[in-house]
């Protein structure tokens, strides 16, 4: 069928309008993200937060009379204490811990015990050991100054790493008070997810992409975060109680490798070998190494408690995540980051199983056979 002039100038000016308005739309969807995009980290936190919280408020809601604003400022003020507190703690170790090495290394009081004859015969790398260890007993001072160079740069980089943890801690505190007010009104906010998914993937996989969306958060976000969140605090006690140099950065160190999924042994191991080399073998040291050993270990316990809630996401997954969202987002993208990706992951194997059953592949003859 041929088309006429007339018919070919209108099919033309409605190309060129909907090219025109295609762009407009995508001038305006940059400059509405360039705007967004500071907020996009908070705005993260405090979502993934108000769904973490928001079975609290439901919980709590028929006590106060089905007020929301109040429910959700007292699980806001609760959520402060709980967390500034044990922050607070954690900070006078630091600090403490600090000023006491500080001190005794100006003092000549800081002491490394010599190394036994039997390191020098370890496989492969027992004569460098002994011979570094044997120097760092002797000679600190010489062996501090041979390494100034590697020392100054980690000293940089823990210096930025807790730079960045204080002002994570800030946006956190402030993404606390935004999630609170999103559980103010957690209804309409469930019924407005509901249409955005309903608009983007069909009105009949809206409520299902919504609460998919909901119970990943939640798993992810109660069985990695809070798992880590409770791992650190079991051990960061044990540590502050003994008195261990540096607890407070130790216990950090443990909420970090529980959020990327790596054992907490890898710190308690080494301390409960310090602690027996430094103090010897005594009722004391015994029940820190079995106390710390078994909270090290807690996690394998939790997990299947708190993670197999809602979805399991696996645990590859959840290291992605964590790492990359290191390396993007710092300190709070460690957080965020196996979230989104635990979220992308289920998304993504749903829309894989929902096909036609004559698009899915069928077993072959020798499949069925065996």
């Amino acid at each position: 069928m041929l088309l006429t002039p007339t018919t070919q100038r209108t099919a033309s000016r409605e190309m060129l309008d909907v090219l025109i308005r295609a762009g407009l739309i995508a001038i305006l969807a940059v400059f509405c993200f360039r705007i967004f995009a500071p907020f996009l980290d908070l705005m993260a936190w405090s979502v993934i937060l108000a769904i973490t919280l928001y079975p609290l408020q439901v919980l709590l809601r028929p006590v106060f009379g089905g007020k929301d604003g109040l429910v959700a400022t007292l699980i806001v003020l609760v959520a402060f204490a709980v967390i500034l507190v044990p922050t607070y703690v954690l900070g006078l170790a630091v600090g403490d811990s600090i000023e006491k090495s500080i001190a005794m290394f100006k003092s000549g009081g800081f002491q490394i015990p010599p190394p036994a004859e039997s390191v020098s015969s370890w496989p492969v790398i027992g004569q460098r050991v002994y011979d570094f260890w044997l120097q760092a007993s002797t000679d600190l001072t010489g062996l501090a100054q041979k390494f100034a160079p590697q020392l100054k740069g980690a000293g940089l980089a823990l210096l930025a790493t807790l730079t960045g943890l204080g002002a994570a801690l800030v946006i956190f505190f402030v993404a606390l008070i935004v999630a609170g007010i999103l559980m103010a009104y957690g209804e309409n906010g469930y019924h407005s997810a509901v249409q955005i998914a309903s608009r983007i993937s069909g009105p009949e996989n809206g409520t299902q992409i919504a609460d998919l969306c909901t119970a990943t958060i939640r798993a992810v976000a109660q069985g990695v975060v809070g798992i880590a969140f409770i791992q650190m605090l079991l051990i960061g006690i044990g540590f502050i109680v003994t008195g261990i140099p540096g607890a407070g950065l130790l216990a950090l160190a443990v909420l970090l490798l529980g959020i990327m999924q790596l054992p907490a042994t890898l710190i308690t191991i080494p301390v409960i070998i310090f602690v027996i080399v430094t103090d010897g073998v005594s009722t004391a040291t015994i029940l820190f190494s079995v106390y710390v050993f078994v909270a090290g270990l807690s996690d394998n316990v939790l997990k299947p408690l708190l993670l197999g809630r809602g979805v399991a996401v696996p645990m590859p997954v959840v290291l992605i995540g964590a790492l990359g969202g290191m390396v993007t987002g710092g300190v709070i993208g460690l957080f965020v980051g196996p979230v989104m990706l635990a979220v992308g992951y289920q998304l993504f194997w749903r829309w894989v199983k929902d096909q036609p059953q004559s698009q899915q592949p069928q077993p072959s003859q020798e499949q069925k056979q065996a």
